[in-house]
């Protein structure tokens, strides 16, 4: 029999932190948010200390609320999971110099070209793209911005390794996810010279890089007393909110890929060779395994849309609509702003189509042309990898519509898998037990995630979708947006 085993994990959010307990066979035994104001300036600072004084209010709730059914020996590790791109500078006594620096702060764009040319003149190789929303630029503008400060930094570390710290007692230690963006080279495993070089970012301040989901030691004995929790749980290093998400997905075997839709289209998958794409609308993590890859891009479309166009509409009536409706044999392209970063590069894209439809028939078009969408963007990782896409699991809001499922499943022509419980915090509970329970993280998801539902393509819909799809990459290529050449199958 199955020892009582049980996996606790944060999410630190950009709105608010939140904390679950997962049990071994992935059930959700506890999950709690506590919700901070979201205003212009918690979107460029937030205080550590608030995020760490909800998850000490949530840990205590939850040991409260399961006292009576719980064993907190039985709690095996923690997993921290946050926002890409947040960082923190510390002092030598492990106390913040400064508010945790947002990844949503803009204010490191200029720093971020900075970046981009050291980049490209002294390294070029890996992740390149620190844009304002990375931490490398975000640690390069705040060494120029506060140099009084600069002078007493002692590390850096992002958002998760400050819970992870706190936990454990444990400083200066990150995953290959985490420092990803602050210019770690994930296939040479080191911090690059030029970022201390040419970027004025000294060795000594980067944090030690360790696999995802590595223990880093039990929960600090005096802290355990006062959370209630046994000093026996291990804490493991974290990694990005993305990525979390992506494990709580179930798309963790090479083959396996995740989208999620919600206010964007993103994708995320497994590889057995890192995914090199020139013109950067694909990087890759480095899987927890350490021997695949986890590559992945973020659109400008997704289901925006919707709450812009249709916000004051019965969205369960349309769905019933669209079900009727479809194949619709028109073209919508729903993208409201102009350009579009994956998976085309197309600075001049904009949206078209469904001028002539009604609002239920551009309903229904729209949610498939996100899913042709969705489609070229697997054929370019096919394409750029030379590996198949096997599985593709969902997550995010549009997995919630029956009808938009059965779209996309004829449209990819591949079975789409949805799992029961898709969180962040989910994600970084699973991760935690891989290397603490489990023999590796392919096992940990394939014990800990459940399935919800599979849905299959059906056969009556795949050939008119593959006639329509054919219609929208015309389209793409008349208007500008990608050359014939791009078409990859």
């Amino acid at each position: 029999m199955q020892d009582e085993a049980y996996f606790l994990g944060i999410d630190v959010g950009t709105q608010g932190v939140r904390v679950v307990l997962i049990d071994v066979n992935g059930e959700l035994l506890f999950e709690e948010g506590n919700v901070f104001q979201l205003n212009e300036q918690s979107r460029q600072e937030q205080s550590p200390a608030e995020w760490w004084q909800c998850c000490e209010t949530l840990i205590k709730k939850m040991v409260m609320e399961l006292s009576d059914k719980l064993n907190v020996s039985s709690i095996k590790s923690v997993g921290v999971t946050s926002t890409s791109g947040t960082v923190i500078p510390l002092d030598a006594n492990h106390q913040p110099l400064h508010g945790a620096i947002m990844y949503s702060d803009k204010r490191s764009e200029e720093a971020g070209k900075s970046c981009i040319e050291a980049f490209k003149t002294n390294h070029n190789k890996g992740f390149g793209g620190f844009n304002s929303s990375s931490g490398l630029a975000k640690m390069v503008w705040f060494v120029q911005t506060y140099p009084e400060k600069a002078a007493r930094l002692a590390k850096w570390i992002h958002a998760a390794d400050f819970i992870t710290g706190k936990l454990s007692g444990q400083w200066g230690i990150t995953d290959y996810t985490n420092a990803f963006k602050s210019g770690y080279d994930v296939s040479a495993l080191n911090w690059p010279n030029y970022i201390s070089e040419k970027l004025g970012i000294k060795k000594g301040w980067l944090p030690q890089v360790l696999a995802s989901g590595a223990v880093i030691g039990g929960i600090d004995v005096q802290l355990a007393e006062t959370l209630g929790l046994s000093s026996s749980t291990l804490v493991t290093v974290g990694l990005t909110d993305g990525c979390a998400s992506q494990i709580a997905a179930g798309a963790i075997k090479p083959g396996d890929w995740n989208t999620t839709i919600g206010t964007t289209l993103v994708l995320k998958g497994v590889t057995k060779s890192e995914i090199i794409d020139p013109l950067n609308r694909i990087y890759s993590h480095k899987h927890a395994m350490g021997t695949y890859w986890m590559p992945g891009g973020a659109s400008n479309t997704g289901a925006d849309w919707i709450s812009t166009q249709f916000a004051n509409t019965d969205l369960n009536a349309l769905n019933k609509s669209a079900a009727q409706l479809i194949p619709m044999g028109k073209i919508v392209y729903p993208l409201l702003q102009k350009g579009e970063r994956f998976p085309i590069l197309a600075p001049q894209a904009y949206g078209f189509g469904g001028d002539d439809l009604n609002e239920e028939e551009k309903f229904a078009a729209s949610m498939e042309g996100v899913a042709y969408l969705e489609r070229y963007a697997y054929e370019l990782a096919e394409h750029l990898s030379g590996e198949n896409v096997d599985v593709v699991y969902t997550a995010g809001g549009a997995s919630n519509s029956e009808v938009w499922l059965k779209i996309r499943s004829a449209v990819l022509n591949k079975k789409i898998v949805k799992m029961k419980y898709v969180s962040g915090g989910v994600g970084a509970a699973i991760l935690s037990a891989s290397k603490t329970y489990f023999e590796n993280i392919i096992a940990a998801v394939a014990k800990l995630t459940i399935v919800e539902k599979e849905v299959t393509p059906d056969a009556t819909l795949v050939k008119t979708y593959q006639e329509s799809y054919q219609q929208f990459l015309q389209e793409f290529v008349e208007r500008g947006f990608i050359t014939k050449e791009e078409i990859y199958a």
